[in-house]
């Protein structure tokens, strides 16, 4: 990435839940490879030229729909997978942002699942940092999860990770200017 690149965080579109499979592993729904090829047409204004994404099917999936729109490569890394929560078992939607919320209020306690927020996030930004240095020199986003996004984007810009998370569809993308520190855009799909 060039000094005054910016950096687009990409939340995954919308899943097939399966309650009897883990989160980590859903695939795209209809709807939600419907969606990534709205998003590939409202974030082509950046002129990309590579796309990471996490190992998890969903993120993965949405990756390759926008590369294969886009005319771009993909580069799948370890690390930039969501908060990890694995054995936890699907609960109601108010549980769920009830945990989430705490998790942001109290990053370096464990809430849930088998890491703490500031763990998930360290390991986040070790994988960003990883892979802008790489693709040094070439405009790049990267296809995650909201809650490592959210994390990401509050450490950077000051903003309440909570409410970024909250207000992330599925997909939806932040433009980060890493420089100033600063959100310039959020665009969502939902």
């Amino acid at each position: 990435m060039n000094a005054g690149d910016p950096l687009i965080l990409i939340r995954h579109s919308l899943p097939e839940i399966v309650e009897n499979i883990p989160a980590h592993a859903w695939e795209l729904s209809d709807e939600g490879r419907s969606r990534v090829v709205r998003l590939a047409e409202k974030i082509k204004k950046y002129q990309l030229e590579v796309i990471g994404s996490s190992v998890e099917p969903k993120a993965r999936e949405t990756a390759e729909i926008l590369c294969k729109s886009l005319g771009v490569d993909i580069v799948v890394m370890d690390g930039l997978h969501e908060h990890e929560r694995s054995s936890v078992q699907l609960v109601s939607k108010e549980d769920f942002q009830s945990s989430v919320r705490t998790l942001f209020e109290k990053p370096d306690e464990l809430i849930f699942g088998n890491e703490t927020a500031a763990e998930a996030l360290e390991r986040f930004k070790t994988s960003v940092e990883l892979l802008m240095e790489l693709y040094a020199g070439k405009r790049m986003a990267i296809v995650a999860h909201g809650t490592v996004i959210s994390l990401f984007a509050s450490e950077l810009t000051g903003l309440d990770g909570y409410q970024l998370w909250n207000e992330l569809g599925l997909p939806s993308f932040v433009v980060l200017d890493l420089n100033n520190r600063t959100l310039l855009e959020t665009v969502n799909f939902s």
